[in-house]
Formats: structure tokens, C-alpha cells, sequence
């Protein structure tokens, strides 16, 4: 009896003695949460009862050289409802689907949805959503927004490039400088009860957006308008399927224009150009029996990339006989061949079993290397290459960076399409000596011939010059890699006095302007398949020919009627010419 009243009494004890200690574990537990962890489940329980708005980042500006902005923004709304606080959803759609100009049933799908927070409407011009706020509508939220502004619509729109409905680059210098250009995204958090019910008179917490930085590039908005013009001009008047124009400083690489007609219009980016009457080929995608349309949206998008491409980076062609400077650099730094050494062209040359044409097939006779580059002959430069041979000729390829992309601050730039060096035969040696028989692209060639020209630097050709903290001001200068080619400053000028005479007495006289002593060199090519009879007119030329400031790059696709290079495109080179020298105020001689 007395060992069970001892028993029970230490069964008790121990029970007891759990329980004390359960006690504490929450006890401590509960001073460990409420003290030590207090801070950390405040921010949860707020966060449980916060709703987010983000405030977007006002992106950075891009300007010319001289300060004029080419990309700005522009204040716009995002309209939304909150459907825990809708009182009169039948009214909400009324002024919605009215003011927004939508379809009712868009509307009402996007009202009715149980969700924290439905977008209705990005991008909603100012005025409008300034009158839906008005309105006061319980559940309807109006957030100012920005939309990317280009003041000059079309004007080189393939460069600059546009945003998304994001605010984020899609193509051009948008997206190459995105990370420059965009700031850091806003806040708004406003408190809400357990049912998501925003509570009255809680107000509203923010965190400002920081803005992004401004880009101020190397291009002149003046000499991209007139260069903008000329390229429409001879693309009009040839008729031609496209036509770029490329103008930069060949002593730097700075790029102060590229045109390329047809361009778009940067403020409606997603809606396709009309076609020009003489191209046959419409950019309206075709009508599909695809039941979901995605046959037609495939369609449509691959219209898109193609109004977005920039032909002066994004594609290759067969630069012809501006590609003879190449071969010249080579063959005088080699010393196979001297400026008064005399060749003979009949009108061809046979190489292996090829017999290769000249472009005049009666023939040039006996001329000087000098002539022969004042009449472009296909000969005098095939000798040049067979010459130098294989080896040493694509030794300057890698030299001159000609295997290699220019590194250009755009995206999607291509590479050069030449034959394997194991591959190249005498043939193939003989037609790319003349520009024939591979591709490269127009910035390629103008970087390429920019570091003949100015003495042997290879420049990186680009158009981003500093950047501006728009937060602390700090303008910092952007820098881009150089290089040597391999050839020396006295064969760059010679080059350079060959070049000129090219202009002054030979195939690019039509490129002069009076006051101006100007070098440069013609070229035609064929397109493939070659039976087709359709041709790439061309002309590269630069001013002061002594000491080079500006190089000029015209290429005309597929023009109709007349197409010879120095006929069609040395002009149009002239008239840019004429129009910027003063303007760059580089005196007359």
C-alpha cells in the first residue's frame, strides 16, 4: 500500500515535471519569436498584407554627338483593376472598354478574373488615364508609366533599334546598351486586410525608381539626315531592292551616319512598311488555313526581322573591285609589284584552265599598276595576287582583321564568308583578288580600307561615345580596341595617291567635288545565281586624300536599268561629299 502511495506520488512528480518543462520550451520559444525574431516577422506579416505596384525606371536618353536626343520617353499609363475591391464591376467595364477603345469581352475577361492585381492596358496615352483616375472608380488602379519616344521617327531607325512593351531593348543600340540604358524599377506598397482589401487612410509606401544612364553617341544627326535623304533619293530613282550608306571616321572608327532605305518607323515598330511599288515581293504575310493562326503569326514575325534588319552589318554581298585595295596594300608591303611597273590586259587572263574576263573585254593594252587601278582591271590585279600567292595574300587577311568581326557596338553583325585557306587554288586566288567569289560585310570593308588609309591602325568602328550617370552626372568615355594591320605609313600613302587619281582622272571622276581632293575606287559585282543578270553598285570613297577625316561607303542592291558603280553610286558619294566636308568645316584645297 504505502509503495504505491510512493509510486503514484513520483509518477505525478514526473508527469509534472514534463509539463514544467513543456512550459518553458514554449515559453522560451515564445520570447525567442517575439524578441529576438520580432523584426523578422514584422517584414513577413507585412509583406503578407502589402501589395505591390511597380513604378517603372525612366530609361536613359540617346543623343547625337552635339546633344540633339534621338530616343527620349514619354509619360504613359498602365491601367489595372484589383478585384477584391471592385464595387460596381459593370461600370468599371462600361469606362474601360469606352476610354480604352478595347472589345467588351476583352474587358470583362480581364475585370471578372479573381486575381491580386489584373493589368487591363499598358502604354494608355496620358490623358486617358488621367481621366479614368478622375473618374474614382473603387478597384481601378492608374499607374504612370513611360513608353520610349523617337522624336525623329524612321531616321536611322535600324541603328538606334527600339523597346518592348517592357521597356527593354529589342534590336539595335537599344539592346546592345540595354544594361546602360536601363535604371532600376520603383515601388509602390500599399496595405491590405486578410481579404487583399486595401485599408483606408493606411497610405502608400514608394520606392523611387532610379533612372537609367544617357548615351551620347559618335553620330551626327545632321549628316544622318542628309545621308538619310540620298540613300531614299538613289534607292527611288534605281529602284533598287535596298540601299546603305555608310559614313565614318576612318582615323578613329567613329561612326557619324549609316543609313539604309527602307527603314521603319521607330514609333510603331510592329507594323509592317508598306512595299515599295517596283518590289514585287509584299511584306503582308499570307493568309493561312491554320486553324489557330500560328502559320500567319510566323509569317508576320519573319516579315518583322526582315523590315529590322541592318544591311550594313547583319548581311554579306560580294564587295567587287573596292576590294582591290585590299590587294593593292598587300602586293606594294610585299614588294611584288612597284606603281610604274607596266602590265598588258587584253581583255582577259587565263588562269589554269579559267580564262577571266576583264570588265572591258577589248582590253585595257599595255598601263602602269597606277592605270591599272584608275581602270579598275581585272588583270593588272590578278597578276597582283598570283603574285603574293596563297599563303602570303591570306596572311593579310588576318592581318587586316578581315576574318574577324569588327567588333561594332550592334548586334548581329556576320562574318566574312571566304574560302578556306587549304581550299584556295589559283582560280579562287585570281576572282577574290577582284572582289569576287566570297562575301563580307559593308562595315567589313569600310574598317577594313579605313586602316589602309589612315597608316596602318585598324579602328573598331562604333557608334557609343560616353555615357552620363544621370543620378551623379559622371560622364565616363567609352573606349573600343585598336590594332596594326601590317603595312607601313608609306604604303598607305601611296595607296592613298593611287586612289585619288582614281577619283581625279579614272572610273570615280563622277565622286569629285571641286575644292576637294578626294580618294576612292568604284566597284560592280553580280549577285547569285549569276544567270539572274542583277548587280551590287558600289563606291568607297574619302576626303581630305592626304589626310582622311571622313571614308563614305555607297551600296546600291539590285538597281534597275544602269548599274554601274561608278555611275550611280560615285554620285551619290559626290552630293554627300559636297554636303559635309564644309560642314565638318575641313577646308577647301
Amino acid at each position: 500500500m504505502r509503495k504505491n502511495k510512493t509510486f503514484n506520488k513520483k509518477k505525478i512528480f514526473v508527469v509534472f515535471m514534463i509539463i514544467a518543462l513543456m512550459i518553458g520550451v514554449l515559453f522560451g520559444r515564445l520570447v525567442y519569436l517575439m524578441v529576438f525574431c520580432s523584426e523578422f516577422y514584422g517584414v513577413q506579416a507585412k509583406d503578407l498584407h502589402q501589395r505591390e505596384r511597380s513604378i517603372k525606371a525612366a530609361r536613359g536618353r540617346i543623343l547625337d554627338r552635339n546633344g540633339v536626343v534621338l530616343a527620349a520617353n514619354k509619360t504613359v499609363c498602365t491601367i489595372s483593376v484589383i478585384h477584391s475591391q471592385l464595387q460596381d464591376p459593370e461600370t468599371v467595364i462600361a469606362v474601360l472598354t469606352e476610354a480604352l477603345s478595347m472589345e467588351e469581352a476583352d474587358v470583362r475577361k480581364r475585370v471578372e478574373k479573381v486575381s491580386s492585381m489584373e493589368i487591363i492596358k499598358r502604354n494608355v496615352e496620358k490623358e486617358i488615364g488621367d481621366a479614368i483616375r478622375n473618374r474614382q472608380l473603387a478597384g481601378v488602379k492608374v499607374d504612370e508609366d513611360f513608353r520610349r519616344f523617337y522624336p525623329y521617327g524612321d531616321l536611322a531607325s535600324k541603328v538606334l533599334g527600339f523597346t518592348g512593351a517592357d521597356n527593354q531593348g529589342i534590336i539595335g543600340l537599344e539592346v546592345k546598351y540595354d544594361k546602360v540604358l536601363s535604371g532600376v524599377d520603383g515601388q509602390i506598397l500599399a496595405l491590405t486586410d486578410a481579404r487583399g482589401v486595401e485599408i483606408e487612410d493606411a497610405g502608400e509606401e514608394r520606392i523611387e525608381p532610379v533612372a537609367g544612364s544617357d548615351l551620347t553617341l559618335t553620330l551626327d544627326y545632321n549628316i544622318q539626315k542628309y545621308v538619310h535623304q540620298e540613300t531614299y533619293r538613289v534607292w527611288e530613282e534605281k529602284q533598287a531592292e535596298s540601299a546603305s550608306v555608310i559614313v565614318m571616321n576612318p582615323a578613329n572608327g567613329e561612326m557619324l551616319a549609316m543609313a539604309n532605305a527602307p527603314e521603319f518607323d521607330l514609333n510603331e515598330p510592329f507594323t509592317l512598311q508598306e512595299a515599295a511599288p517596283w518590289l514585287t515581293a509584299s511584306p503582308e504575310p499570307a493568309a493561312t488555313e491554320s486553324p489557330n493562326g500560328q502559320d500567319a503569326e510566323k509569317a508576320k514575325q519573319e516579315a518583322l526581322n526582315q523590315m529590322w534588319r541592318n544591311n550594313s552589318i547583319n548581311d554579306t554581298y560580294e564587295p567587287g573591285s573596292v576590294f582591290k585595295i585590299i590587294t593593292m596594300a598587300a602586293g606594294l608591303s610585299e614588294g611584288v609589284v612597284s606603281l610604274d611597273e607596266h602590265f598588258n590586259c587584253p581583255g582577259f587572263k587565263v588562269v589554269d584552265d579559267r580564262r577571266i574576263h576583264c570588265h572591258k573585254r577589248t582590253g585595257h593594252g599595255s598601263q602602269t599598276f597606277v592605270e591599272g587601278a584608275m581602270n579598275s582591271c581585272n588583270p593588272v590585279f590578278i597578276e597582283v595576287g598570283l603574285r603574293l600567292g596563297v599563303s602570303r595574300y591570306y596572311s593579310y587577311f588576318r592581318k587586316m582583321g578581315l576574318l574577324k568581326k569588327t567588333g561594332i557596338d550592334l548586334p548581329g553583325e556576320a562574318g566574312t564568308i571566304m574560302h578556306q585557306e587549304k581550299d584556295m587554288g589559283n582560280v579562287e586566288l585570281a576572282t577574290v583578288s577582284f572582289g569576287q567569289s566570297f562575301q563580307i560585310t559593308p562595315v567589313q570593308l569600310a574598317a577594313t580600307v579605313s586602316a589602309i588609309i589612315n597608316g596602318g591602325t585598324r579602328v573598331t568602328p562604333h557608334f557609343g561615345r560616353t555615357v552620363t550617370d544621370t543620378v551623379t552626372g559622371k560622364t565616363t568615355d567609352l573606349r573600343f580596341p585598336t590594332g596594326k594591320i601590317g603595312i607601313s605609313k608609306e604604303v598607305s600613302a601611296q595607296i592613298r595617291g593611287i586612289l585619288e587619281k582614281v577619283v581625279s582622272e579614272g572610273t570615280g571622276n563622277k565622286a569629285g567635288v571641286e575644292g576637294f581632293a578626294i580618294g576612292g575606287k568604284t566597284a560592280t559585282s553580280q549577285t547569285l545565281p549569276r544567270s539572274a543578270n542583277q548587280y551590287i553598285s558600289s563606291f568607297l570613297g574619302f576626303a581630305p586624300a592626304d589626310d582622311p577625316k571622313v571614308l563614305v561607303l555607297v551600296i546600291i542592291r539590285k538597281p534597275k536599268g544602269v548599274y554601274y558603280g561608278g555611275t550611280i553610286a560615285a554620285p551619290v558619294a559626290q552630293r554627300i561629299f559636297a554636303n559635309i566636308l564644309p560642314y565638318l568645316e575641313i577646308k577647301r584645297q
